[in-house]
């Protein structure tokens, strides 16, 4: 794929939040890229990492505690982390938008929505108030939402409706690239579908690449082309989709695929991952993933692995696939 047609890359970043309570390494040495229409989904537990990635992307980092220590994010060609405030602000919202974890909070109570849609446009295009507010309608229709009810407050809408107000604000200066964070956490499963649903119509009407923060490899299956498995601030699986559900590499990535009930099988019980997400101020030496790992060998507590590429375009980082001696030691 030509350069020319790349959007984003990220190169290893790294991301830590600095407390009286230790150092918590947020993200470490993360690294992807993602071309123009294309869909990465960043996968992972609760803690992994994943929102911080996001909001390292948008620079909205909270300083302190957080701190991006090293890294690029070459957008367009320019590297974000060198750009001032005013011309992050020029790209927040009108090249970059984000769409955050519950619409409920992400919403101001007291603007209809039609405001809060148009108060967006304003900041970034050369209109007035009346043409703003009849884009706000625009794209209100454009969510599936009647451009009358752009006088609504939030709390006039359903659950499943706020989070389309807010994919509407998001889209509303037709961004290049759209980071959604878990966008159907908080609703339920018909809802998740209709979202799920117009965001892939979405992309493919505006050529949106997008950013999927997820833990359903059910969504992953549905929207994107890419995925970043993390654990514990850690990539450890990047591959394209087919390759991730097709030939899993990662005892990680592999023991996701694992807890997720099969109804072809005739099983009784789950198989969980054993063990929990370490405490993030104080992570295991060498692999972090190493004291749950079935297929642990001695190296794994020793050093973190390097990223292997397994196939084309499939890295790993797992000793497992280093070397072949390692392979024989876990009895491949």
């Amino acid at each position: 794929m030509s350069n020319n047609n790349m959007l984003l890359e990220v190169k290893d970043l790294n991301i830590h939040y600095i407390s009286h309570e230790g150092t918590v390494k947020a993200v470490n040495d993360m690294t992807f890229e993602i071309a123009k229409g294309e869909t990465l989904g960043i996968v992972g537990e609760t803690g992994a990492g994943k929102t911080t990635t996001a909001l390292g992307i948008m620079q909205l980092i909270q300083t302190p505690p957080g701190k991006i220590v090293s890294g690029e994010i070459i957008y367009d060609g320019e590297d974000l982390l060198k750009k001032s405030q005013s011309e992050l602000r020029k790209i927040r919202g009108n090249k970059i938008s984000m769409i955050f974890q519950d619409p409920m909070t992400s919403l101001n109570p007291v603007l209809t929505v039609g405001e809060q849609i148009a108060e967006v446009i304003k900041l970034h295009q050369n209109v007035n108030n009346a043409q703003a507010m009849v884009k706000a309608e625009e794209m209100l229709e454009t969510v599936g939402i009647p451009g009358a009810r752009s006088k609504d407050f939030p709390h006039q809408f359903s659950g499943g409706m706020k989070q389309r107000v807010v994919i509407a604000i998001a889209l509303a200066c037709n961004p290049e690239l759209l980071i959604a964070d878990e966008p159907t956490t908080a609703l339920d499963v018909t809802i998740q579908a209709q979202v799920i649903t117009l965001m892939n119509r979405l992309k493919k009407e505006f050529n949106t690449s997008m950013i999927m923060i997820t833990h359903d490899l059910g969504i992953v299956a549905e929207v994107c082309d890419k995925v970043a498995i993390m654990y514990a601030g850690n990539v450890v699986e990047y591959t394209n989709k087919y390759n991730l559900f097709t030939t899993p590499k990662h005892p990680y990535t592999v023991g996701l695929f694992n807890s997720i009930p099969n109804i072809e099988e005739d099983e009784t019980r789950l198989k969980p991952i054993k063990g929990l997400m370490p405490d993030p101020t104080n992570l295991p030496s060498g692999c972090s993933f190493h004291p749950r790992c079935p297929k642990a060998m001695p190296i794994c507590s020793k050093e973190f692995p390097k990223r292997t590429e397994v196939s084309e375009g499939h890295f790993v980082h797992c000793f497992l696939y280093e070397n072949v001696d390692n392979k024989e030691q876990a009895g491949e």
